[in-house]
């Protein structure tokens, strides 16, 4: 049986707000409406609430979830009824990196206390797991590739790389790497048909030379702590697991524009067990991902290679989460961080430096991101 019930004030009221709805075994609580009407049409959408028999059709449920919003724009969590119309523009090929303001330069600035910097990206090499078919081939020269040349004898090497380049290692998504297919037309950010987007040559729209520079808050959530433990591949990061952290660390939520990062401690099986490192890995969900949608994020990332959870809680699901963020938000993804580096260094709050690679055409972009603390 289906019920629906609100504990929040009216609207214009001031203090924390909760509203909390139980579905079958299903419990969703959030602070706005307007996350609960985004997050349920999520789950609705995805199967994860089994309706079964309810007193409401999913029609009759959608008109209700939408009623108790309509304090605020319905529908998708980023506050837009239609996802294929950004609310960067239409034209817009930079999505959430148009969130990198001067404000939030000097933001992250300030919570750089010792000046220490360290990198937070893996080193990419032969032997770390690639998925699928995915390859990494660097070749040399075999010898010099030019020289002796001037009175001072210079000589130099070069070498060739192989491989895919933002999709390989420490990795970052790009908008033109995910869409949402299976109707008339393969759909990508902004609404870009595919058609518009895909090229022999690299990307037509939506390419990396569009993303801005990253300067800005980061946070990691220690989830590995809160569950206490290393995670397991299929486990999912709940909202739960992310309140608990922020009080266990004793940091504030993501604000607009800040980027975000769990460790779960997968990262342990990088090189040393890559079967098992690809096999699946625990991760954030749908319900998760409402949340930082919610909040505005920049960029979600994680220790493990797709950062959501795998396999997904629904069996009838591959990769929602990265439809969410990248296609329908535009919301970075960085995969594959090393981000026990943070939690040995004690660190909860850092600021976050990263500089896609400007390769006109690209879906993504390997690179090693900064924390300076």
């Amino acid at each position: 049986m289906l019920s629906l019930y609100t504990s929040y004030p009216q609207r214009g009221s001031l203090g924390t707000r909760e509203a909390c709805y139980p579905v079958d075994t299903t419990t969703i609580c959030e602070s706005t409406p307007r996350t609960l009407a985004a997050r349920l049409s999520l789950l609705i959408e995805s199967g994860s609430i089994p309706l079964g028999r309810t007193i409401m059709t999913l029609r009759a449920l959608r008109i209700c979830v939408f009623s108790i919003a309509c304090a605020a724009t319905p529908a998708l969590a980023d506050g837009h009824v239609d996802w294929t119309q950004s609310k960067y523009g239409p034209e817009d090929m930079a999505g959430a990196s148009n969130l990198m303001t001067p404000a939030k330069a000097l933001e992250a600035a300030a919570l750089m206390k010792t000046g220490t910097v360290i990198s937070i990206g893996r080193t990419y090499e032969p032997e770390m797991p690639l998925f699928g078919a995915r390859v990494f081939a660097v070749r040399g020269t075999g010898g010099l590739a030019g020289g002796p040349l001037g009175e001072n004898n210079v000589v130099w090497m070069d070498d060739f790389l192989a491989t895919e380049i933002g999709q390989v290692g420490t990795q970052f998504d790009g908008l033109a790497h995910i869409g949402i297919g299976g109707g008339a037309k393969n759909l990508f950010y902004n609404g870009t048909p595919g058609d518009e987007v895909i090229g022999s040559y690299g990307v037509r729209r939506l390419g990396m030379e569009h993303i801005k520079p990253f300067f800005t808050r980061g946070i990691v959530f220690d989830i590995a702590a809160v569950r206490g433990g290393p995670m397991e591949a299929g486990q999912e990061i709940t909202v739960a697991d992310m309140e608990a952290a922020l009080e266990a660390q004793g940091i504030g939520e993501p604000t607009e524009g800040d980027v975000v990062m769990f460790h779960t401690g997968w990262g342990r099986h990088w090189i040393t067990d890559n079967a098992t490192f690809n096999s699946g890995c625990p991760g954030i969900g749908l319900e998760a991902a409402a949340w930082l949608i919610e909040r505005g994020v920049a960029v979600v990332g994680a220790d493990t290679w797709p950062v959501e959870v795998v396999p997904n809680p629904n069996s009838a699901l591959a990769f929602p989460v990265h439809q969410e963020l990248l296609t329908k938000n535009g919301i970075f993804i960085h995969e594959n961080v090393a981000t026990e580096r943070l939690i040995e260094a004690g660190v909860s709050e850092f600021a976050y430096i990263f500089s896609p690679m400007p390769v006109k055409g690209a879906t993504g972009s390997a690179g090693a991101p900064l924390a300076a603390f």
